[in-house]
């Protein structure tokens, strides 16, 4: 599909979208399936109808950039101890109000200037800039992955071929067809389940539930590495039947051996909801047992440096293993098995 080059921007026509009657156009990239009319926006506001042709204006413009502890995505079985070249374009296909990237992710849908922001790079740039630092893994993250999905992809493929794993950090609400296009290329993700009740997703994410829990599902059966976060809110997201609800998911859906990552809440660096208090210690903890009492082996304390729910223990014996404070880490296993016992730890390791 063309590039389309202009003074201020590089767009790429849109991989996966249908033209209709009358110049409109249906874009099926995400989950919200917007209709698109002439010379509008979708609901990410980075795609825009353009004389009845659907273009990522997000294409090639790096809005933030790092070499990043694979364990910050959080990833704690893929590759651990390693750094993953991370990187993002402006805007999302949710609008929750809990985002910490709101600047990025966000600030685009009420100003269209934030598209010209960035550095302008070629997917090999990227790619070569991971070599050049030694990075085993391309994250794609900050902002979500799927409203820079041309951009992704073309990193992704040169990416494989140079045997460097691609890593997406994802809100999971993407279609079949931009899972078709990015699974042969994908080695691991990590999805937020934000809630269990479409009621929230509804209220605060602008989304469903729905979509999030059947993409999990099948980015289990491709084969890719999967773990899962949930952002545990006071009074919105701590119920604890909910929380069971989603333990019980992952358990029976994604297997026993799916990582689950209990992240704390901080109202100070929200987008909207700076008036709720901070996740306590507590509310974490109830948290971890809920997930250890459904039968998942590998559930993990978030944003809570020192915490020994932080480690990763032996679920057959209960040896410590790994040992975590912040993203530094300490490896005691022994290529991925428990050095007391020989359990495989689930890890995947170079």
């Amino acid at each position: 599909m063309p590039y389309i080059f202009t003074i201020l921007k590089l767009m790429k026509e849109s991989y996966s979208y249908e033209q209709l009657e009358d110049k409109r156009v249906h874009c099926s990239t995400c989950a919200q399936r917007c209709f698109i009319l002439p010379e509008k926006f979708g609901f990410c506001s980075v795609r825009k109808n353009i004389d009845g042709k659907l273009y990522a204006l997000n294409y090639g413009k790096v809005i933030s950039k790092s070499i990043d502890p694979i364990e910050k995505k959080p990833l704690f079985h893929f590759l651990p101890g390693t750094t993953s070249l991370s990187f993002a374009s402006v805007g999302c296909n949710l609008r929750c109000g809990n985002c910490q990237n709101w600047q990025i992710s966000q600030t685009v849908k009420s100003d269209r200037t934030m598209l010209e922001a960035g550095d302008e790079m070629m997917p090999e740039e990227i790619v070569n800039s991971a070599l050049k630092n030694s990075c085993p893994s391309i994250s794609y993250t900050y902002t979500e992955p799927t409203i820079f999905l041309e951009f992704a992809l073309d990193v992704m493929k040169i990416s494989h071929r140079r045997n460097i794993k691609n890593v997406w950090v994802s809100n999971g609400f993407m279609t079949d067809e931009t899972l078709d296009l990015i699974i042969p290329y994908l080695d691991a993700i990590n999805v937020d389940i934000k809630s269990f009740d479409d009621n929230f997703y509804g209220k605060y994410c602008g989304a469903k539930v729905g979509p999030v829990l059947e993409n999990c599902k099948r980015l289990k059966k491709s084969g890719a590495w999967i773990e899962i976060t949930t952002l545990i809110i006071p009074e919105l997201s701590d119920n604890e039947e909910m929380l069971e609800k989603i333990a019980k998911f992952i358990f029976e859906e994604l297997g026993s051996d799916t990582p689950w990552h209990l992240s704390a809440f901080s109202g100070a660096a929200s987008w909207k909801m700076r008036g709720i208090p901070d996740t306590t210690a507590d509310k974490i903890h109830r948290a971890y047992d809920i997930g250890k009492k459904a039968g998942l082996k590998y559930v993990y304390a978030g944003n809570m440096p020192g915490d020994m729910r932080e480690n990763t223990y032996c679920p057959h014996c209960g040896e410590l293993n790994i040992e975590r404070s912040g993203y530094n880490i300490k490896r005691l296993d022994k290529k991925g098995k428990c050095r007391n016992c020989g359990e495989d730890l689930g890890l995947i390791i170079r």
